[in-house]
């Protein structure tokens, strides 16, 4: 099997290049930064291709692997190569608008939208999180193959709609990396970030391992999730409006308060979560390793 890469030399790109590569795949990719495409081919000893057209030329899956606000020129220009046996993948962290745009000038191409719920660190795809979102029954037999060949290789797979994902996505990338920039925010503007991390305790150490993990990453691909997730707002508006809610409590030392109010969370969080707890047991054997 053949697999162009469109945008292989970036972050998400060289790691799919590298993962199918090592599952014995035959792999092209391309881009528009060529003195990052010979780095890539120079590190994973890649076949790199000079153009789009070439590049998809004789490849049996096309993924698709770049910014989302580049994503609609690409499809575009992806039209016109594709022919109807081949199968395109988008492997962006937002769903609706991707799916509807390979569907609006892909309509006679199999198409699926794929998310992988990890960043480019990771060492391989075992436990890592896939969702992948069919819309049509041709798409969802697609993703049952998909399925089947990635947790055979013990990563973890999901089907939801783009709507689905999304809407879950708005809480799980969306409000946790608001959450990480507005705190590394505060805690640059307070200072003195070399003392409190030398005598930091778990807590803290894991809020800063939050706010390095997104705030080192690239700052457009983070803005243009915030800006394109559904209902995003709303979450964020809600979040804030709770941080003044805690905030009032704590101002007026109403202790009877917060010990209510927090013991009602944990009650309800219990409650919507059987594996309440095992969370922080995780963040400690990790924080343990470091």
């Amino acid at each position: 099997m053949k697999v162009a890469i469109i945008g292989g030399s970036g972050k998400m790109g060289r790691w799919f290049a590298s993962f199918l590569l090592k599952d014995g795949k035959e792999v092209v990719i391309t881009g528009r930064n060529r003195e990052r495409l010979l780095e890539a081919r120079q590190q994973l000893g890649v076949e790199v291709a000079p153009d789009l057209s070439s590049a998809v030329k004789g490849a049996d899956v096309v993924l698709i692997s770049v910014p989302i606000d580049n994503f609609e020129e690409v499809v575009k220009q992806l039209q016109p190569q594709i022919h109807n046996e081949q199968l395109v993948l988008d492997i962006t962290s937002i769903k609706v608008m991707p799916v509807t745009i390979m569907h609006k000038y892909l309509k006679n191409t199999l198409v699926l939208g794929v998310h992988p719920v990890f960043g480019p660190g990771a060492k391989d795809i075992i436990n890592r999180n896939f969702v992948l979102t069919p819309t049509n029954g041709p798409e969802t037999e697609l993703a049952q193959k998909i399925k089947q060949y990635l947790e055979t290789r013990e990563a973890r797979v999901t089907l939801m709609t783009p709507q689905e994902h999304d809407e879950m996505m708005a809480v799980i990338l969306g409000l946790s990396h608001f959450i990480a920039i507005a705190s590394a925010d505060t805690l640059l503007s307070l200072g003195k970030l070399k003392q409190l991390k030398a005598i930091s305790g778990s807590t803290y150490r894991f809020l800063l391992t939050l706010t390095e993990s997104v705030i080192s990453e690239d700052p457009g691909l983070y803005a243009s999730i915030q800006m394109n997730l559904p209902k995003l707002t709303e979450i964020e508006e809600l979040f804030r409006k709770n941080v003044t809610k805690w905030a009032g409590i704590i101002k007026s030392k109403d202790r009877q308060e917060f010990v209510a109010r927090m013991s009602a969370i944990k009650e309800g969080m219990e409650k919507g979560d059987p594996d309440f707890g095992k969370a922080y047991e995780d963040m400690y054997k990790f924080l343990e390793k470091q």
